[in-house]
């Protein structure tokens, strides 16, 4: 997305424009397309004009979430609309299923993962503005406490630190507004506000990258990685340059509380600053730093210092593509003079084959620091507060599509999760716990040149080639 597999819209041409949906076709990657007042076809892919230039656009399938990158040829699943001078685009996704997570430890429930993200795009002045809305209701649709996950942490319930479970995101995920202007034919600046919203800081949010669009848990490594992508209060700035993006953010660093339908007040006295990198239209890459004043409500004493370095990979091919990532994040916690790093690493890929196919795996390796309560720690003879433990989950699952519209999909997947963990855990967790997923996933259809819905413009004459990779 925009935070998400952000989606390329698509359009339907006005019928005087049928005729030349054949060369459209066979148009080279380096060509352009008028679409209307705001959208230019590049070969296959859609792109935003930046006010009136020509050459100078903000591909559609590099949004991520926030306002990070991932690879151009990401696939897109949206919905869009021409509205006179407004384009309008409506993304969603909803996993309904059950949840069964292994060993003592685990619970299984029936639960729903979802998001709905409405976007809309303005020429404004010299420059062009983007709104975007996400939202979420599984406050309503996860459990008391959230969704089962062994070995997640992060977050209070009742007060309490969850342990063993992922917080549910909040009504509210994202509000904000981009404004974006073109600096010659290769470079932009833009600035970003979000209430909420998410900082340079991380990459492509989870639930969003390419890599996982198929797979229904969050990472192990959330609170180590990308967990400051719901932040109530953001300002980013920064510039772009061929191939290059530097961007600096100040924001709330601290993570939503427990009641997930408000609008959190908290100072804004974190920030953060990341360099992404596109060298081609298949890859990206990103490092980032930030600095997270009193991160979790129960230990405001408490500032974390946070690296990440990620990379992205998307190929295309025929009936398909692959999309691979891997995140690496460091955690450096700083408490009353006592210091201690935590490494989250995480390897995942989903291959799309033969259209309706997919197949996934996520590979992780997390420090985990809270997974265990004081009777737990009194239990094992542990005076640390904080004891570490390395955690190794390994996911393998697959999908497929069962109903496909031009709007709409629908696909049935499962999965199982196979753990790592030191022995002294065993007492909790069981031997080899595994934990296993069945579900019903929703969204829109993948776009497609032949499937374009709701646009109405000016498909003349390719345009010069546009200057940005």
């Amino acid at each position: 997305m925009p935070e998400m597999n952000m989606p390329m819209p698509g359009a339907s041409p006005s019928p005087g424009a049928m005729g030349n949906m054949k060369g459209m076709e066979n148009m080279s990657t380096t060509e352009s397309m008028n679409m209307g007042p705001l959208m230019v076809m590049r070969g296959d892919e859609m792109a935003v004009r930046i006010g009136d230039s020509e050459a100078n656009v903000m591909d559609l399938g590099q949004m991520g979430s926030g306002t990070s990158w991932q690879p151009d040829t990401s696939p897109s699943y949206m919905m869009d609309k021409q509205a006179g001078d407004w384009l309008l685009m409506f993304h969603y996704n909803a996993i309904v299923g059950v949840n069964a997570q292994g060993g003592p430890r685990g619970v299984t429930k029936f639960e729903s993962a979802n998001w709905f993200m409405p976007m809309a795009f303005h020429k404004l002045g010299k420059g062009t503005v983007q709104l975007r809305g996400m939202f979420s209701f599984e406050p309503l649709t996860f459990a008391r406490g959230g969704s089962p996950l062994l070995f997640q942490t992060g977050e209070t319930f009742k007060g309490q630190p969850l342990i063993d479970r992922q917080h549910p995101h909040d009504l509210f995920m994202e509000l904000s507004a981009q404004y974006t202007m073109a600096l010659g034919e290769r470079g932009t600046w833009f600035a970003y506000f979000g209430y909420p919203g998410e900082p340079a800081l991380g990459p492509v949010a989870f639930m969003h990258r390419a890599s996982a669009s198929e797979n229904p848990s969050a990472t192990l490594a959330h609170h180590l990685q990308d967990s400051s992508h719901i932040s109530f209060g953001v300002l980013t700035t920064g510039f772009s340059y061929r191939w290059f993006k530097l961007e600096g953010s100040i924001f709330n660093g601290r993570e939503p509380d427990e009641n997930r339908y408000n609008f959190d007040a908290h100072k804004w006295n974190s920030r953060s600053a990341r360099l992404s990198f596109a060298p081609n239209r298949n890859w990206t890459a990103q490092i980032s730093y930030g600095f997270l004043r009193s991160p979790e409500n129960q230990e405001p004493d408490v500032d974390v210092g946070r690296a990440t370095a990620s990379i992205q990979y998307n190929k295309p091919f025929q009936r398909g593509n692959w999309a691979s990532a891997f995140v690496w994040g460091r955690n450096h916690v700083s408490s009353s003079g006592e210091h201690q790093n935590l490494n989250g690493y995480t390897a995942e890929s989903t291959v799309n084959f033969r259209d309706k196919n997919y197949f996934y795996t996520r590979l992780e390796l997390v420090d985990k620091d809270d997974l265990l309560r004081p009777t737990d720690r009194a239990k094992l003879g542990i005076t640390q507060n904080h004891p570490s433990f390395r955690i190794g989950a390994y996911t393998f699952g697959g999908a497929r599509d069962i109903w496909n519209t031009d709007k709409l999909s629908m696909a049935i997947g499962s999965d199982l999760t196979f753990y790592a963990k030191p022995s002294v855990l065993d007492q909790f967790y069981g031997n080899h716990p595994i934990s296993w997923r069945l579900f019903l996933r929703i969204r829109p259809a993948k776009m497609k040149m032949g499937s374009m819905h709701g646009m109405h413009g000016n498909m003349g004459a390719p345009q010069k080639p546009p200057a940005n990779p």
